[in-house]
């Protein structure tokens, strides 16, 4: 979400920042800010709102200088305010991070055992007083920074500025995206290239743990250890449009790959995780009023509904309250069952889905409490909703739905946790081991972007189909209907998500050789039974395409095609579970040369009856 620009050259650098910034306003932010090093030392404006109120700033009071970092921060560890904007500074470092320090507050308890005073709430902060730290003993910058970096767990994309080296930044990444641009006489860093294209077409896409030393000397790229590694420079041919895509050929595919931070910065700023604490601001329901609710109903439409569906298996178990899933569409017309004993959680995307909306306002007059799940700050459902449970996604530009829906999930799964402690299911100790899972999580998301390739060629093997199955048991099996709803929605092929039980009922007549069958079948608690659905499959001569773990041999040795993801709770398998299901859609449609991100008959927000 948030945006970095960082500039070193013989131009003025506060009009190239902000410009920088400017261009990366469409991540979404509500603080911005700006370190440059001139002839009066670091000096630094922030600001709360948007970039107007920077840029307002400067006008008052410019920068004067040819080094500097900008950013633009949506608020995760601490509120959006002028102290919790970036840059941060401790001495004679500043700082501009984006991502996530899971060990921040183990090491901020240090860092103040050792005498250090903290001025904000973020976990940003912890980086400036760590490189100060190690600087301050007599190790060079890029010591200092590399230092800091091995203290620190988590994902991360960073720049450093300091007042003792006046011509040099240092840059590095982890998980999170960080580009380094090439000038003439100038270079730049950027978290994504349409910052910087105005000035510079090569660009360098740093690898995680890379360490870019940029001076007046040149560059220099190391390893953690400080080794010189080389990276290849990219001519970069982009259209504007194309700049947006980040070099993807689609909006899809790279909102597809965008999910291990999307998901970061759902959850970064409502959790805990050493005090086992959900922190839900939003959450307007005290615990009286939270143990007075008797159900939980959920209203939403295509995508969003799924999510609700995989979020009923989530609250059940977790908060141990009847749970019912309905269609906007359906929902006002049957009369509902809903009082004040009830909590209305609508989910969507753009927060202006008119079914949804219509659900929302049908349950409030019967006096329900709301609570909305959505991305799109101050849309209809978000302001109509008693509470607001934002996902943090960003933009989402392709019309099929992906980092919306697993953002989707992560809400419902901390929403779920939250009720649980509060209604007395769930103690700090059993949601901080929820909460690990949960970090884990984008890790294990890029475990499986990282078979990309492999799914592309099993793309292209079964692309001639006609038609798909999609089989899913219990909390899998809302996965199988968003499987197939990918699949149709933007390859044009005919594709039907089922319940694996309910395969005999009818679905099985349909099984043949020409059948591609896609089953969901890792070691959850239905897994023989999973097994034997194959197995019906296989006698019948369907092409079985199992999503499983990578050693679960016994899948792998029945099966015509595997595709291997990792392993994680139940309750969160559904995140890493839709993953191969989208970019296997995504490739089929590519490769049969379907308009992916625009396809026919379909728009984005469906905002009308």
């Amino acid at each position: 979400m948030c945006g970095i620009v960082g500039y070193l050259g013989d131009k003025e650098a506060m009009p190239i920042l902000l410009d920088g910034l400017k261009r990366l306003e469409y991540r979404g932010y509500d603080s911005a800010g700006m370190a440059v090093m001139g002839g009066h030392g670091l000096e630094i404006r922030r600001s709360v709102g948007k970039l107007k109120e920077l840029e307002s700033q400067l006008a008052k009071a410019p920068l004067r200088g040819s080094v500097g970092i900008g950013h633009t921060r949506w608020a995760t560890h601490g509120r959006p305010t002028e102290n919790n904007a970036h840059p941060h500074q401790v001495g004679h470092i500043a700082v501009v991070h984006n991502g996530i320090i899971e060990n921040y507050l183990e090491l901020k308890r240090k860092l103040i055992e050792e005498g250090h005073t903290f001025t904000s709430e973020t976990d940003t902060e912890i980086i400036s007083h760590l490189i100060y730290k190690y600087s301050s003993r007599g190790a060079t910058f890029g010591e200092a920074v590399r230092l800091a970096l091995q203290q620190v767990r988590g994902s991360y994309a960073i720049v450093v500025i300091n007042e003792r080296e006046p011509r040099t930044l240092i840059g590095t990444r982890k998980e999170s995206p960080m580009i380094l641009g090439l000038g003439n006489g100038e270079n730049f860093l950027a978290s994504d290239v349409p910052a910087i294209l105005s000035h510079t077409r090569r660009m360098v896409f740093l690898e995680d743990n890379d360490i870019v030393v940029m001076s007046d000397d040149g560059i220099q790229i190391q390893d953690l250890e400080g080794n010189a590694i080389d990276r290849p420079v990219t001519n970069i041919t982009w259209s504007p449009a194309m700049a947006e895509k980040a070099g993807y050929k689609h909006f899809m595919l790279k909102e597809i790959f965008e999910q291990p931070r999307a998901l970061i910065d759902t959850f970064r700023h409502r959790v805990d995780p050493h005090g086992g604490e959900i922190i839900l601001e939003e959450f307007h329901l005290n615990p009286d009023e939270v143990k007075r609710l008797k159900k939980i109903t959920m209203v939403a439409c295509g995508t969003s509904f799924h999510a609700a569906l995989v979020g009923k298996f989530m609250l059940e178990s977790l908060c141990r309250l009847p749970v019912e899933v309905d269609l906007g569409s359906e929902f006002r017309y049957r009369d509902p069952f809903v009082d004040s004993q009830t909590l209305l959680i609508s989910i969507s995307q753009s927060g202006e889905t008119a079914d949804t909306l219509a659900g929302l306002r049908e349950a409030k007059t019967k006096g329900a409490r709301s609570l909305a799940i959505c991305n799109a700050v101050g849309s209809s459902i978000a302001r109509e909703s008693e509470s607001v449970f934002y996902t943090h996604a960003g933009p989402e530009i392709g019309v099929a739905s992906t980092k919306a829906f697993t953002t989707q999930l992560v809400s419902l799964y901390l929403i779920g946790l939250y009720l649980a402690k509060q209604l007395g299911y769930r103690q700090p100790d059993q949601i901080q081991q929820n909460l690990q899972a949960l970090f884990k999580l984008p890790t294990l998301l890029q475990d499986v972007l990282d078979e990309n390739r492999a799914i592309r060629e099993i793309g292209q093997k079964y692309m001639k189909a006609n038609n798909f199955l999609y089989l899913g048991r219990g909390i899998h099996y809302p996965i199988a209907l968003e499987g197939a709803l990918k699949l149709k929605e933007i390859s044009y092929i005919h594709a039907e998500g089922y319940p694996a039980g309910e395969m005999k009922h009818g679905p099985i007549a349909l099984i043949d050789e020409h059948l591609p069958v896609v089953v969901l079948a890792t070691r959850s608690p239905v897994f023989e039974k999973m097994m034997s659905n194959i197995e019906e499959v296989i006698a019948r001569r369907g092409r079985v395409i199992a999503v499983s773990e990578s050693d679960n041999d016994t899948v792998r040795e029945k099966v015509e095609t595997t595709i291997p993801v990792p392993e994680t709770s139940l309750e969160l398998s559904p995140i890493l579970l839709v993953l191969p299901l989208q970019l296997l859609a995504y490739h089929i449609a590519d490769l049969r040369g379907t308009d992916v991100d625009q396809p026919r008959n379909l728009a984005k927000s469906v905002t009308v009856e």
